[in-house]
């Protein structure tokens, strides 16, 4: 038996799990910015699905990405897995503890180190495709605008964020809907759009003969 078949015994090819991980940025991002927006008269729905579901499911795609060597999906599930982990530990676990002008500052705070992590994000989200850089360009303007909103304790600023946040969910539910539906076909279904900017970047990597 060859090295290489070898090899296909014992990796198996694993299943794409990007539009696994695009869905459950949306969904979680969707809850959280509904309730940011002022559109629920409940409690804090999306903390159980930053916790199961955006953080989770999405830090397990992200290592499933690790697995097929995959840099960029593996980062930026991982990383905001994490995120959603995190923001949802701090509410359980801290906010209490604080009045709410020290819980939108820390809050604001957080929003400003994942604003810098998602900054270069969507730039290298330039070379995958449109629909791929259209979420992470409303995640970056979503953000921005929930970090002022935050730090400045404006309410209609945070209300702003959580309309772009809204956005933010709908092009990854598109991309992940895209994702899903082209893999399963084996064709085109739902366009994403060519790479932008993939003319600027030249492709130094050596051809393989």
């Amino acid at each position: 038996m060859s090295q290489v078949e070898q090899e296909s015994r014992t990796q198996p090819t694993v299943a794409d799990p990007v539009p696994l991980g695009l869905a459950a940025l949306a969904v979680t991002m969707f809850l959280f910015s509904a309730k940011n927006a002022g559109w629920t008269n409940g409690t804090d729905a999306w903390l159980g699905y930053a916790l199961a579901y955006g953080g989770l499911v999405q830090l397990l795609a992200g290592m499933w990405e690790f697995r097929n060597r995959n840099v960029f999906w593996a980062t930026a599930f991982s990383s905001f897995g994490g995120f959603w982990l995190g923001l949802g530990l701090y509410v359980v676990l801290l906010a209490g503890a604080t009045n709410p002008a020290q819980q939108a500052n820390d809050i604001g705070w957080i929003l400003l180190a994942f604003a810098i992590f998602n900054a270069y994000m969507l730039l290298w989200s330039t070379q995958i495709n449109q629909a791929v850089l259209a979420v992470f360009l409303t995640l970056e303007a979503t953000l921005i605008i929930l970090l002022i909103g935050n730090l400045a304790t404006s309410e209609i600023t945070i209300k702003i964020g959580g309309y772009l946040g809204v956005l933010t969910a709908i092009c990854a539910w598109y991309a992940s809907a895209a994702g899903l539906a082209n893999s399963m076909l084996g064709r085109t279904v739902l366009n994403v759009g060519e790479p932008v900017l993939k003319h600027l970047i030249p492709d130094t990597r050596p051809r393989q003969h």
